[in-house]
This record gives C-alpha cells, sequence and structure tokens, in this order.
C-alpha cells in the first residue's frame, strides 16, 4: 500500500507538472514568458512547453490588426478658428516584447500622440485649408508617428481622419458671415444693374441726338437743294425761299388745325395777297 500511495503521488505531480508545462497559444495571439521576473522568450500559436513554477505567462499579445479610436478634440488653426477632429489609426504589432516593455501602455500612448501631432498639424494651416485638405492632413499625420511607434514594436497602418469639423461657435460666426457676403453681393448687383440702366438709357439718349442732329442737317441740305432747286425754275433766290416757307407754314397749320385741342385756327392777313404775288411773279 505505501508503494501504491507513492506511485499514485508521483503520477499526480507528473501530472500537474505537465499542466503547468503545456501552453497551447491560440492563432492570432503570442504569449510573452518571464523566467523569474525576467523576459524569457515569446511563443507563437500551437502547442508550447514552458518551464512550471519558474516560468511565467507575462501578457497575451494580440497579432491581429488593432482599431484605435482617437477622441474628438478641439483644435486651433494658423488664423485662429477653432475646429473639432478625430481621427482612427489601424496598427499591427510587430514585435511584443518591445510592445509590453517599450511603454506602460501602447494603446493610451499611441491616441496621445496621434492628437498632439494632429494639433500641431492643423495649427500650422488656415481655416480653409484645414477642411480641404483631410488627404494631405492623414499623410503628414502617418508619416510623424511611424518612426516614434516603430520604437514600441508597432507598425501604423493606415490613420484615418473621421470628422474635420468647425466649432459650434465657428459655424454660426461663418453662417452669419456667409449671410453677410451673400447680401452685400445682392446689393453690389442691384447698384451694377441700376449702373448699367443709366449708362443704357444716357447712350440711347445719346444716339438719338446723333440721330435727330443727322437728321436736322439731312433737312437743312434737302431744304437747300429744293430752295436751289425752285429758284432755278422760277429764276429768283428770295422767291424760292419765300415759296418754300410758306409751304412749311401751311404745312404747319394744316397739323395744328388737326389737333383735339385746337380751337381756332389764325391765318395771316397778307397771306392770300403773298401767294398771289408768289404766283404773280412766275407768270411774269
Amino acid at each position: 500500500m505505501p508503494e501504491f500511495s507513492i506511485a499514485m503521488t508521483l503520477v499526480i505531480a507528473l501530472f500537474i507538472v505537465i499542466l503547468f508545462s503545456v501552453r497551447i497559444v491560440s492563432q492570432g495571439e503570442e504569449w510573452i514568458v518571464e523566467r523569474l521576473g525576467k523576459f524569457k522568450k515569446v511563443i507563437k500559436p500551437g502547442l508550447n512547453i514552458i518551464i512550471p513554477f519558474i516560468d511565467s505567462i507575462r501578457d497575451k499579445i494580440t497579432t491581429r490588426d488593432i482599431i484605435l479610436d482617437v477622441a474628438k478634440q478641439e483644435v486651433i488653426t494658423k488664423d485662429n478658428a477653432v475646429i473639432i477632429a478625430n481621427a482612427v489609426a489601424f496598427i499591427k504589432i510587430t514585435d511584443p516584447a518591445k510592445a509590453l516593455y517599450g511603454v506602460e501602455d501602447f494603446r493610451l500612448a499611441i491616441r496621445h500622440l496621434i492628437m498632439t501631432t494632429l494639433r500641431s498639424i492643423i495649427g500650422e494651416m488656415k481655416l480653409d485649408e484645414a477642411l480641404s485638405n483631410r488627404e494631405m492632413i492623414k499623410a503628414r499625420l502617418r508619416e510623424q508617428i511611424v518612426d516614434d511607434v516603430s520604437d514600441w514594436g508597432i507598425t501604423v497602418k493606415t490613420v484615418e481622419i473621421q470628422d474635420i469639423t468647425p466649432s459650434p461657435s465657428m459655424q454660426q460666426a461663418m453662417e452669419q458671415q456667409a449671410a453677410a457676403e451673400r447680401e452685400r453681393r445682392a446689393i453690389e448687383t442691384i447698384a451694377e444693374g441700376r449702373k448699367n440702366a443709366m449708362i443704357l438709357d444716357a447712350e440711347g439718349k445719346l444716339e438719338a441726338a446723333k440721330r435727330e442732329a443727322e437728321a436736322q442737317v439731312r433737312l437743312a441740305e434737302a431744304s437747300s437743294e429744293a430752295i436751289t432747286d425752285i429758284s432755278s425754275s422760277i429764276q429768283g433766290q428770295s422767291v424760292g425761299a419765300m415759296f418754300l416757307l410758306g409751304d412749311r407754314y401751311i404745312g404747319a397749320l394744316k397739323k395744328l388745325a388737326e389737333s383735339d385741342n385746337s380751337k381756332f385756327v389764325v391765318y395771316p392777313a397778307d397771306l392770300q395777297e403773298s401767294i398771289k404775288g408768289l404766283f404773280g411773279g412766275h407768270r411774269k
């Protein structure tokens, strides 16, 4: 019986040793092994053997891609505008030992690194540039943090700017500015329209005046030619002028008689004598 008890004790002890010696690591993880408190090795996915009671598992590190959300923060641009920006980073641990021993909390460290770098980049840009150059901000952000993160055994695959918008107070100021700009443009458009209308009106009056002057000149030329023709036909310059003037005078009286407002038409007393003299002179 004592021999059987000893054998059972040995079997149980061996079972416990094997139980604490065998470690099965799942795919997508790597475990950090310490021996008496000092880093010993990194065990990979699959079956692994460690020394029980001497070796211990310090931490289990994932080797899959990690998504880190960076909280929203207020950032002041170069022209003193306040905007709100946040980001998301996709990282991968390539050296579990460095990720564990190189920094106290690599997730927190990367978040703060992205936040400070983002503030620095946007602080060098004006508001319009920051709102319209998201791809450039993303590229510069990744470029500036990749070296620091690599010291922790981590690779930054990409950093995306989730949102970059003006703060509520800034949005209100921008809306007021846009409304004032629209009102200014409307006033300028109305003023420009009035100015163009006045210019067109003045040009129209000038053109009308020019045409009226040309008409007067042509009428004078026609009158001169008519007087010349009449005088040559009746052989008397003064008589020809009187004939033309009499003809125009009769035409003016005719228009006056046709007017709705005319009540009386006055003829000169010597009109008939003048006409008789005109034709009498012609007969001679």
